[in-house]
C-alpha cells in the first residue's frame, strides 16, 4: 500500500463519517488519527452533541470491524466488561464467557458513571491489549480501540478517571454546538430517517490495518522528535503543575503526528502538526495544584504556554 492509497482511504472513512456527523470535521480528524495511530479516545462534551452516533458512524464505515457499546453505570462490575465463566451442568465444567471487550471497537459510554473499581478492568486492556482473567491471557486484537465518552457538566454518580487511566487515552477531544445553520440542516436530514441507517462501509478491516501499519513508517526527524519531548519534559518543570506528562505522551504525540501526517497527505511529521496534536494529547494527562484555578491556570493553558516557550525546530 502507498501513501495516497492510505491517504484515499482515510478520506473515504472521514467523507462516510462526516455525512452523519456534520460540522464536525477536526473533531472527526482528531478521531482518525488516534486510531490510526494506535491509541484511545476520551469524548468529553455535553449530552446529545453526537459522541455515541461519532463511534456508531466509525464502526459502520469501515466494513468488518467488530463494535461494542458498554453502558458504565454505578453497579456495573468488572465481570461485566471482561467476561465470566459460568457452569455448564451438560459437561461438568465451566465454560469462558466473552465481556464486551472482546471486539475491534469498543464504546464504553459515560465511563465516569462506574466505581473505580470497574474502570480499572479497562487498565491492562488499554495499555498492552490483552486482558488477565482468571489467572489466562487474552488477546484482544490488533484493532482494539477504546472510544469512551464522559459529559464534563454531570457530577451526580460520577466518579472522577483515576490519573492511571487518563495517561492511557492518547487524545481527548470534544465536538461542541453545532452552528445555527448546521443544526438546521442536521433537523433536515434526520426528518425522516437517521443518516446512520444509511452508512455502508468504505473499507475493510484489513485496509485499516494496513493503513495503520504504514503510519508508523511515517517519517519523523530526531529535531522533531526532539521537539515532542521538550514540549512533554516542560510539564515536569511547570509552575502549579502537580502530576505532569509521562513518557507515554511522547508516545501518544509521535503516533498520533504520524497518523494525522498521512491523512494529510504526507510523508513526513511536520513540526506544526506536532503543535496541533499538542493540546488534545497532553492536556487531559496534568494534574494541577488545588490553588492553580486561582491564579487563572487550566490545564489547556499551561500547555498552550508551553507550546508558545519552546523553540520550534526549523
Amino acid at each position: 500500500m502507498t501513501t495516497a492509497e492510505a491517504t484515499s482511504i482515510l478520506h473515504q472513512i472521514e467523507a462516510a463519517i462526516s455525512t452523519v456527523i456534520r460540522g464536525q470535521d477536526e473533531a472527526v480528524r482528531q478521531v482518525l488519527a488516534c486510531l490510526v495511530g494506535g491509541g484511545h479516545l476520551l469524548l468529553e462534551d455535553y449530552p446529545g452533541t453526537g459522541k455515541t452516533t461519532l463511534a456508531k458512524a466509525l464502526a459502520q464505515a469501515v466494513g468488518g470491524m467488530s463494535f461494542k457499546r458498554l453502558q458504565f453505570t454505578p453497579d456495573l462490575l468488572p465481570s461485566d466488561v471482561l467476561g465470566v465463566s459460568i457452569f455448564d451442568p451438560s459437561k461438568s465444567e465451566f465454560s469462558f464467557h466473552h465481556g464486551p471487550i472482546f471486539t475491534d471497537l469498543l464504546l464504553a459510554d459515560e465511563i465516569n458513571r462506574a466505581s473505580p473499581r470497574t474502570q480499572s478492568a479497562l487498565l491492562e486492556a488499554m495499555a498492552e491489549g490483552q486482558t488477565t482473567i482468571e489467572g489466562r491471557h487474552y488477546d484482544l486484537g490488533e484493532l482494539f480501540f477504546v472510544v469512551a465518552t464522559q459529559n464534563p457538566v454531570e457530577f451526580r454518580g460520577t466518579y472522577p478517571l483515576p490519573e492511571a487511566q487518563m495517561d492511557r487515552f492518547a487524545m481527548q477531544c470534544d465536538l461542541g454546538y453545532l452552528s445555527v445553520e448546521e443544526e438546521v440542516a442536521l433537523l433536515t436530514e434526520q426528518q425522516t430517517a437517521h443518516p446512520l441507517d444509511q452508512l455502508t462501509s468504505v473499507c475493510s478491516r484489513e485496509d485499516l490495518l494496513a493503513v495503520r501499519k504504514l503510519a508508523r513508517a511515517v517519517t519523523i526527524t530526531d529535531e522533531v522528535r526532539h521537539y515532542i519531548v521538550s514540549l512533554v519534559n516542560a510539564t515536569r518543570k511547570a509552575d502549579k503543575v502537580k502530576l505532569p506528562a509521562s513518557p507515554r505522551a511522547s508516545l501518544a504525540l509521535m503516533h498520533t503526528a504520524q497518523a494525522m501526517a498521512l491523512l494529510n497527505g504526507q510523508d513526513f511529521v511536520t513540526p506544526e502538526l506536532i503543535q496541533k496534536l499538542a493540546v488534545p494529547v497532553i492536556a487531559h494527562r496534568l494534574v494541577l495544584e488545588p490553588d492553580a484555578k486561582f491564579a487563572g491556570l487550566t490545564n489547556i493553558s499551561i500547555v498552550e504556554q508551553i507550546l508558545a516557550d519552546t523553540p520550534v525546530p526549523v
